[in-house]
């Protein structure tokens, strides 16, 4: 380093040389030193990370978690909504405006280097007070990084940039569960209007016999108008459905990027049964694959390697700069006079009223935030875990419950028309029999949209990255 100095000094001017050489060794000397420069603290999760998840799985998590429930639709969806969801590209070109970021702090540790021309002419009345004069010049400084402020702050940027990038794999796994989510709340949505339609084909039967009975006087009037109240209550049901099932047709369009004007008709699928259960794997595993996880312990690097630059802020800055131009009063002689310059500025902060120092104090808080931030985060990782296994075991057993209920219901029903008909039983029961009945179907299928909910949620919960479907 020192030879290229002497080469450099030399070529311009060896007084120069000799005047700034040694404060230049004393840099370089500083430099080379390990304690010149701040140093950044370990990190320590803030919490106890537990053995094991209270449920084990059996299957692994694939990177695209929605194939296993083989549905080529929605993988047609989701793969869609991945090039085309405005969100999704909002999150992507985010990513882009870190990593320019990231170009423009590292730009500072090296050289600048600036040109400049003039050339100014002075018309007078008279022709020989005519004057003309032309300048051309070069400038370049450089900042000695002595105690790693530049860095710091280079390394601070990385890491953020690293999680936005963390943020946009959350972002594709978050639109994944939504549109999978959507995709089958249209599934049982649709399901459901056809449950209702059915039901109400059936109350519309069940007055029509109602009818007939009243007409040989068997039954009383208020019977006709229970039975038609239920009927006009099944309407309302269907209508809800309708309505529903636009509503989520809507919702999918827009996830996938399209006008809700355009959304195409699908071949609905039946409502799929959960695959295996996927296995957990053990929470210290979990942190390292979950890109919300890895993104807040980014942003925790980032805010220490900002409180290391702003304790380096209150050291010495050393600036070299050097300088070359030339100037004439006629544009042909230009280069035959070049002038050079070379100067190191070192520049130490006196008094500035504890800007400084509460700078540093400020990012140091920073930093406890992130931590605690980064420990909140993986608390709420091992919470959305828990709760999805819990939730799934809990939704298996509420299902049970209600197939039997249906089933029961159904036998009540059966057996109260029979009694009905032989008139040892008033229509009051056999009309709540069957409201309860039809309730009891819609609930159905309610119980087993929230199990495969409960599965989403799972696959979220554990899903990793994705291989970036942009360009970087």
């Amino acid at each position: 380093m020192r030879l290229i100095l002497l080469l450099i000094f030399k070529k311009f001017n060896v007084k120069i040389y000799r005047l700034f050489g040694r404060m230049v060794l004393v840099t370089i000397i500083c430099i080379s030193l390990t304690y010149c420069s701040p140093k950044t603290t370990s990190i320590n999760l803030p919490i106890d990370t537990p053995e094991n998840f209270s449920v084990q799985g059996v299957t692994e998590t694939p990177d695209k978690w929605w194939t296993v429930f083989e549905d080529e639709q929605l993988n047609s969806l989701i793969d869609s909504a991945l090039q085309n969801n405005m969100d999704l590209q909002t999150t992507w070109y985010r990513l882009q405006e870190s990593q320019a970021i990231i170009d423009r702090v590292s730009a500072e540790m090296y050289p600048s280097f600036d040109g400049s021309a003039q050339a100014e002419i002075n018309n007078r009345q008279s022709e020989f007070q005519q004057s003309q004069r032309f300048r051309i010049g070069l400038y370049s400084e450089y900042e000695i990084d002595l105690w790693g402020r530049i860095n710091s702050s280079v390394e601070a940027q990385q890491f953020r940039a690293a999680a936005s990038f963390e943020d946009y794999q959350t972002a594709v796994i978050s639109l994944s569960a939504e549109i999978s989510r959507t995709w089958y709340n249209l599934v049982v949505a649709t399901n459901q209007l056809q449950l209702a339609e059915n039901q109400v084909e059936t109350n519309e039967k069940t007055l029509s016999l109602i009818k007939i009975r009243f007409g040989s006087g068997q039954i009383r009037g208020v019977d006709i108008l229970r039975q038609i109240q239920l009927l006009e209550a099944t309407k309302e049901q269907k209508i809800n459905a309708e309505l529903n099932v636009k509503i989520l047709e809507n919702q999918l369009a827009v996830l996938v990027g399209k006008s809700p004007q355009e959304k195409p008709g699908y071949l609905l699928p039946p409502l799929p049964e959960p695959p295996a259960l996927p296995d957990p794997g053990i929470p210290a595993t979990l942190i390292q694959r979950r890109p919300d996880v890895r993104s807040a312990y980014n942003l925790l690097q980032a805010a220490d390697r900002e409180a290391a630059a702003a304790i380096s802020n209150k050291y010495p800055r050393l600036t070299l700069s050097a300088s070359i131009s030339s100037g004439a009063y006629d544009i042909e002689d230009l280069f035959t006079d070049l002038g050079r310059g070379i100067a190191a500025n070192l520049l130490a902060p006196v008094f500035r009223g504890g800007e400084l120092n509460a700078e540093a104090d400020r990012a140091e808080a920073l930093k406890q935030q992130r931590l605690y931030q980064y420990g909140n985060v993986v608390l709420t990782a091992f919470r959305e875990v828990e709760d999805a296994l819990v939730q799934e075991q809990k939704q298996i057993q509420i299902i049970k419950s209600i197939q039997e209920q249906v089933e029961l219901a159904a036998k009540t029903i059966e057996q109260l028309k029979t009694e009905y008909l032989n008139g040892m039983s008033n229509y009051l029961d056999v009309l709540t029999a069957l409201d309860e009945e039809q309730q009891l179907r819609r609930d159905l299928l309610r119980a087993k949209l929230a199990l495969i909910e409960y599965r989403i949620a799972l696959y979220r919960a554990l899903a990793g990255g994705l291989e970036s479907q942009q360009n970087l």
